[in-house]
C-alpha cells in the first residue's frame, strides 16, 4: 500500500504563496507542486536504465515548470521562449507523463508501491505529503491538470481592451465558448479522478490524503467548472434575442443547483488554511449569486401572470433576488480581502447585467404591485425555485493507455519479490 509522510507547514519552506493572485473571474485554489524523485534508486533494480530516464526526464520536465511557474501561473499568461503559452506546456508535460507513469501500476504491478511521491499542498495544513503509491501520483497528476485548465479559463475571462473600437474592457464571444469547453475538460480530468482514481487508493491512504486531494473537494473543484461553464452560456443567453426567459431561469437554476452541490461538498472540511479558506468563501459567493440570478428570472416570469397571487409572488421573488445581490457583493469583498489578495476584473457578462437590472426591476415591481394590493397581501416568503437536471456534463476522460514503451519492458522481479509481499495491500 505504501506509507505515508507528511510534512507539517512550519518545516520546510517549499510553499510559496503569492500575497496577490490579481484579478479572478475564476478561482485556482493554488497549485500543487511536485518535488524531485529519484526514479534511479527506487526502480533501478527493477527496470531498464531507458524507461528508468525517460520516467526521470519527464518528471523532472514538470517539476521544473511547475516550481518556476507556480506562485504567478494564475495571474500572467507568460510566454515560452519559442512564443508557447507556459500553461499549455506544462499541461502537454503532464499529459505526456501520464501514460509513462501509468506503467508502474499496469495490471496491478507491485511497481506501484516502490517509488515514494511528494507534493507540496496548498489547501492543506501539511505543507507536504509523501506517499509510496503510484496511483497517488496519477491522482495529483490530473488534479493539477484541473488546476491549470481552470487557470487557463481564468486568463480567457478577464475583459481585454481593443484598440480597434475603443471601447471598455470585454470578453469575446470566442473567448467565452473556448472557457466552456476547458471548463468541461477540467471537470472531465475531476470526475476521472473521483471515479476511477481514488477508488484505487486503499482506504488508509484515501484518509491521509491531503484535503487539496480530498473526495469533496474534488467533487466542489468538479461542480465548480460546470458552475461557471453554465454561468457563460446564461451571458450568452443574455445577449441573444433569441433566448427566453424561461431558458435564461432554468440556467440560472441549474447554476444554483451547481454551487449548492459544491458547498454541500466541502462545507465539512477542514478548509480553514489559506487557499482553502478563500475556496470557501468563493464557492458561497457564487452560491449566493446564482441564487440573485434565479430569482430574478423566476420573478420576470411569475409576473406574466394575470392574478394577484402570481404578482405577488413575482414581487416576492424579486425581494429575493435583491437581497441575495447584496449579499453576494458582501461575499465578494470578502473573498477579495481573504489572503491571498484579489481584486475583480471590470464587471461584464452576467454580472454586468443582472447588477444594473435587479435593483433597477425590483424597485419598479414592488412599487407598482403595492400601488395595486394592499401589503399584507403581498407574500414576504420568496416561492421555491423549480428543479432542473443539470444539463451541462464533464467531458468523459479516460486515463491514456500505459505508453508503448513498457511493452518491451522486461520487469526483473517477479511476484515473489519478497518487498511485495510485505506490503501492508
Amino acid at each position: 500500500m505504501g506509507c505515508v509522510v507528511s510534512t507539517t507547514k512550519d518545516s520546510g519552506g517549499n510553499r510559496r504563496r503569492p500575497g496577490s493572485i490579481g484579478e479572478v473571474s475564476v478561482y485556482v485554489p493554488g497549485l500543487r507542486i511536485p518535488k524531485p524523485v529519484d526514479f534511479a534508486q527506487s526502480l533501478g533494480n527493477y527496470l531498464s536504465k531507458n524507461i528508468v530516464e525517460h520516467l526521470s526526464a519527464l518528471r523532472m520536465r514538470i517539476v521544473i515548470m511547475a516550481g518556476q511557474e507556480g506562485p504567478t501561473i494564475t495571474r500572467t499568461k507568460r510566454k515560452t521562449q519559442h512564443g508557447g503559452s507556459m500553461l499549455a506546456d506544462l499541461l502537454q508535460a503532464l499529459e505526456d507523463y501520464l501514460p509513462v507513469v501509468l506503467g508502474l501500476v499496469k495490471d496491478g504491478s507491485h511497481l506501484q508501491y516502490k517509488v515514494q511521491f511528494t507534493w507540496v499542498n496548498q489547501e492543506d495544513d501539511k505543507e507536504e505529503t509523501t506517499m509510496s503509491n503510484a496511483w497517488y501520483e496519477v491522482l495529483s497528476v490530473l488534479h493539477l491538470m484541473a488546476m491549470l485548465s481552470l487557470s487557463q479559463a481564468n486568463l480567457l475571462l478577464l475583459p481585454r481592451s481593443s484598440s480597434s473600437d475603443g471601447h471598455l474592457p470585454k470578453v469575446s464571444e470566442e473567448s467565452r465558448r473556448t472557457s466552456v469547453d476547458i471548463f468541461l475538460k477540467a471537470a472531465g480530468y475531476l470526475d476521472c479522478a473521483v471515479k476511477h482514481v481514488l477508488p484505487q487508493l486503499p482506504l488508509e491512504l484515501r484518509r491521509n490524503l491531503p484535503v487539496d486531494l480530498a473526495e469533496g473537494v474534488l467533487r466542489a473543484l468538479c461542480l465548480q467548472a460546470l458552475g461557471q461553464g453554465i454561468d457563460i452560456q446564461l451571458g450568452m443567453a443574455i445577449d441573444s434575442t433569441k433566448a427566453t426567459l424561461a431558458v435564461k431561469r432554468r440556467l440560472a437554476c441549474e447554476m444554483v443547483k451547481c454551487w449548492q452541490q459544491a458547498q454541500d461538498n466541502i462545507m465539512n472540511l477542514p478548509l480553514a488554511n489559506g487557499w482553502g479558506e478563500k475556496h470557501c468563501l468563493f464557492v458561497k459567493w457564487k452560491y449566493v449569486e446564482a441564487k440573485a440570478a434565479a430569482y430574478y428570472y423566476h420573478g420576470l416570469i411569475l409576473d406574466e401572470g394575470n392574478t394577484e397571487k402570481s404578482h405577488g409572488m413575482a414581487v416576492a421573488a424579486l425581494q429575493a433576488a435583491d437581497e441575495y445581490y447584496k449579499e453576494s457583493k458582501k461575499l465578494c469583498e470578502a473573498f477579495n480581502a481573504a489572503s491571498p489578495l484579489s481584486r475583480n476584473p471590470p464587471p461584464w457578462g452576467t454580472v454586468k447585467y443582472l447588477s444594473e437590472k435587479i435593483p433597477k426591476d425590483t424597485s419598479s415591481k414592488v412599487r407598482i404591485n403595492r400601488d395595486l394590493y394592499s401589503y399584507e397581501r403581498i407574500m414576504e416568503t420568496a416561492p421555491t425555485l423549480p428543479d432542473f437536471s443539470l444539463a451541462l456534463k464533464p467531458d468523459e476522460y479516460q486515463l491514456p493507455q500505459v505508453d508503448s514503451s513498457w511493452r518491451t519492458e522486461n520487469i526483473k522481479v517477479g511476484q515473489t519479490d519478497p518487498n511485495h509481499l510485505k506490503g501492508d495491500k
